[in-house]
Parts: structure tokens; sequence; C-alpha cells
């Protein structure tokens, strides 16, 4: 079965209005986090920054395509950096596993208000996750798309109603 992965760090979390319409059919949901910046809009919905180098590829309008690029680099386990002091936070989410990509995908690309040929608030991008056993995949992420994030007031949120948690761990 074809499935597809997302990191999720908002409405799509369990618990949150969308998760119910968008992922209800999720296969499982763990616990995860990236490395990133969580900011906010005014309107309190929580939009994410990752590093350009954790970024290993660009959601496209074929689906199945990217799905196949995200095999591609799970066979190639990609190496999580952990934070080390420089600006970038351990960002908690979920890791949503979705079947049929090719049905399940694009709804969420609408939410997110990604256009691959166009302007986009979010951008899908593929990025490393690691999961609370250490292990580290690959998944699917929306985050701030650069017109977004150049044209919006954006604030380091510390408390918000999607229980941000910016941990970033000392070692």
């Amino acid at each position: 079965m074809l499935m597809a992965t997302l990191f999720c760090y908002g409405s799509l979390k369990r618990g949150f209005w969308n998760h119910e319409i968008y992922c209800a059919d999720a296969i499982s949901i763990q616990h995860a986090t990236v490395r990133g910046r969580l900011y906010e809009f005014s309107s309190g919905i929580p939009v994410l920054e990752v590093p350009d180098t954790d970024i290993l590829a660009y959601g496209t309008g074929d689906i199945l395509e990217d799905i196949a690029l995200q095999r591609r680099f799970e066979m190639n386990r990609q190496k999580y950096l952990e934070c080390n002091g420089d600006g970038w936070k351990q960002i908690e989410g979920e890791l949503i596993t979705l079947p049929d990509p090719a049905i399940t995908i694009p709804p969420i690309d609408r939410l997110e208000g990604f256009h691959p040929d166009s302007d986009s608030l979010y951008l899908r991008v593929l990025v490393p996750v690691k999961l609370t056993d250490e292990r580290v995949t690959t998944a699917w992420c929306y985050v701030a798309a650069p017109e977004t994030a150049r044209t919006l007031t954006l604030t380091i949120s510390a408390t918000s109603k999607y229980a941000l948690h910016q941990i970033c761990h000392k070692d």
C-alpha cells in the first residue's frame, strides 16, 4: 500500500479541528520532532520555518512522484542535526502516516495554501524527522513560503493553543 508521512505541528494534530477532517484515516500517529523555528500569524495559526540545509526536496503537483522521491530518501537515511545553539529548536509535533497519497494529500495541500505552480502560503517540503526512539525518518511538512515570511509579521510563539514546544536539548 502506498503511504505518505506528514510532520504536523498545528491544526492537523490529534485534538484539533482539522485532524478529523483530513487525517481520520491515519494509519499511524507518532510523536516526533523537526529542527526549526515556530511562529504564528496574528490569527494564532502556527507557521514553521526550517533550516534550508534540512530541506531534502520541495513538493510538486505530482504527489506520486513526490512519494517515490521520499522513498528514495528513506533508503539513504538522513542524519538528523541536533540543536547546537545556532538558533534552531526542536519543534514537537506528530508524524502522521496516511494511506493513498493521491487522495489524501491534495486536500491538505489546498488547506495549507500550497500551490506548486504559483504563489503559496505554505510550501510542502521533505525534511528529516526524529522519532521518540531516536530513529530518523523523512516526512513532508508545510513550512512558510518565502513570500509569506517576507510579507507577514510573524512573532515567535512562546504560548499557543497548539502547545508549541520549542526545546533545544543540550547534550
